[in-house]
C-alpha cells in the first residue's frame, strides 16, 4: 500500500474455506480508515455483493459465491475484475 499499489481483497459470501467474517476480522487488524462505507454493488441490476473501501485497499464480497468465485459466479467475478483493471469502484446500481 505504501508503494501506491491498488489492492483488492474479495471473498465469496458462502465461502466455507475463508469466510467473510475471518477476512473482515483480518482487515480490521490493519486499522485502516474507511473512505467509502459498506454499499451493495450490482451486476445486471442484481446485487453482486457488498464492498467497503479503505485507504489503500478495497474489500468486496460476491453474493452466492464459494471459495472459487469465478467458478460459482462468473458474471460477478468478471465485473469485479473489470472494475479493478479499469481502476473504478464497483457499480452502485
Amino acid at each position: 500500500m505504501a508503494a501506491g499499489l491498488r489492492i483488492w481483497v474479495f471473498s465469496g459470501d458462502v465461502d466455507s474455506v475463508v469466510p467473510v467474517t475471518a477476512t473482515r476480522y483480518s482487515l480490521a487488524q490493519l486499522k485502516l480508515s474507511t473512505t467509502i462505507p459498506w454499499y451493495p454493488w450490482y451486476v445486471k441490476k442484481q446485487v453482486g455483493g457488498w464492498t467497503e473501501v479503505y485507504k489503500g485497499l478495497t474489500f468486496a464480497t460476491v453474493r452466492g459465491a464459494g471459495h472459487e468465485v469465478p467458478l460459482f459466479k462468473p458474471r460477478a467475478a468478471y465485473q469485479l475484475f473489470s472494475s479493478f483493471l479499469r481502476g473504478e469502484p464497483l457499480p452502485k446500481s
